[in-house]
């Protein structure tokens, strides 16, 4: 398997900048629906992903829910460190689907650092019952 055959690429994807702030990460992933969004830097470097649980804990810390509020406060500083590490663009399949059991999609990055895409859980199972129907189907032709 090919991470690059299954990649999602960085600009057919939302994230946000971990300048950003709380208010428009919040935006973002209400417009487009998502649980969670990778974080990046204005350089294009990979800091993580944040959930919606992960704004949920930073509005309780801090006791203000109002969506005005939190213009004042960053992506960046509710980002966790160790979740949702990402692979590197030659990881192994191994590498790639022990991160996939774990999160709905696997961030991707180059050699640099750079945030180039996501592997969702979704395509790497669609790969799988692909191949599996492929070969199912040579075998009934022998």
């Amino acid at each position: 398997m090919n991470i690059l055959y299954l990649l999602k690429i960085k600009s057919d994807l939302s994230y946000v900048y971990d300048d950003n702030s709380m208010r428009q990460g919040l935006e973002k992933m209400r417009s487009h629906s998502y649980t969670a969004i990778p974080v990046i830097t204005r350089d294009g470097d990979y800091v993580g992903t944040v959930t919606e649980g992960d704004f949920l804990w930073h509005i309780l810390r801090y006791g203000r829910a109002s969506i005005k509020d939190q213009e004042s406060y960053r992506v960046g500083d509710i980002v966790r460190e160790d979740f949702m590490l990402p692979v590197r663009v030659n990881a192994t399949d191994e590498e790639l689907i022990e991160k996939a059991i774990k999160q709905n999609f696997v961030p991707v990055v180059d050699d640099r650092n750079k945030f180039i895409g996501i592997v969702t859980r979704q395509d790497i199972i669609r790969f799988f019952v692909e191949k599996h129907t492929e070969n199912k189907q040579q075998s009934n032709v022998s």
